[in-house]
């Protein structure tokens, strides 16, 4: 998903967990597309607090921050 945002412009190698958007070149608008496509996939939602660090969230952030939604989603469902 993150490499539909980066449309193959960075080098594979760059991905790693401490990378940020930003230093991968995830324009700001793209980061928020982002996060709209991550809650659509997922169904999970994130909280708006999440729009403010954008720029400085590394892609393990992104990991966790789904992880939790799925997690909390599970909650909710009683499971």
């Amino acid at each position: 998903m993150i490499l539909k945002h980066l449309q193959g412009n960075v080098d594979a190698s760059a991905l790693t967990p401490q990378a940020t958007l930003k230093d991968i070149g995830v324009a700001s608008l793209d980061a928020v597309e982002l996060i709209f496509d991550l809650e659509e996939h997922f169904n999970i939602t994130f909280p708006d607090s999440r729009a403010d660090s954008l720029g400085s969230d590394t892609l393990q952030d992104l990991v966790d921050a789904v992880v939790q939604g799925l997690h909390e989603k599970a909650a909710a469902a009683g499971g």
